[in-house]
């Protein structure tokens, strides 16, 4: 196999694989930050997905990922069904940077299409420009909580119309919500398997 240099184009290199292939340059080879923005999703997940084998990834001597156009493609059209399929659309309104970060992650992983707000303005802003098929909806937000957000929700598209699944680290809310019209409560902190379950659930309903 035939190596070839890449000019550095990151910032920062990583840490390189023993097994790792050089790849080369030119407009076929996307580099990480690259890449994510091809397939729209954040640079830890294209990492996530590399590590796991899913999306292949080649290296460049000093240790930095490239990937190829066309791999991307083909992970693209896998990632739709057989009849060309968009991938559901999530909305995620949570004020923890990091939360928001390992839900996008984790769900993105799993082939879903992540768009996320840090309050309710930024959530509601998100819902008129593209309306979701789900919303992931912190209750303990400040200025306007969740259950606001949640009232405006209903009050633009109907109740039930956009499934919504609340979360906080108040147990007792779970009543509440479900009151209120969420499809489903999850208290903090997470177990991923259930929060993908219960977006699974929602989302074939």
């Amino acid at each position: 196999m035939v190596d070839f240099e890449v000019p550095d184009m990151t910032g920062e290199p990583e840490r390189s694989r023993s097994e790792g292939l050089s790849a080369g340059g030119g407009p076929d080879w996307l580099t990480l930050g690259q890449a994510a923005r091809y397939l729209g999703v954040a640079q830890s997940t294209i990492r996530k997905w590399s590590d796991g084998g899913r999306l292949p990834a080649f290296y460049t001597p000093g240790g930095h990922r490239r990937f190829r156009k066309s791999d991307l493609d083909a992970f693209l059209s896998g990632s739709r069904g057989a009849a060309g399929e968009v991938r559901a659309r999530i909305l995620v309104v949570d004020d923890d940077d990091g939360l928001r970060e390992y839900l996008r992650v984790t769900l993105e992983t799993d082939g879903y299409t992540v768009r996320e707000a840090a309050n309710a303005a930024e959530g509601l802003a998100a819902l008129d420009e593209e309306p979701p098929d789900l919303i992931l909806l912190d209750v303990m937000m400040p200025e306007v909580d969740g259950f606001e957000m949640l009232r405006r929700v209903h009050e633009r598209h109907g109740v039930g119309a956009i499934p919504v699944i609340m979360f906080s680290g108040k147990v007792d809310e779970a009543a509440t919500a479900a009151e209120r019209g969420a499809q489903a409560f999850i208290g903090k902190p997470f177990d991923p398997q259930q929060l993908i379950d219960a977006t699974k659930q929602l989302l074939r309903s």
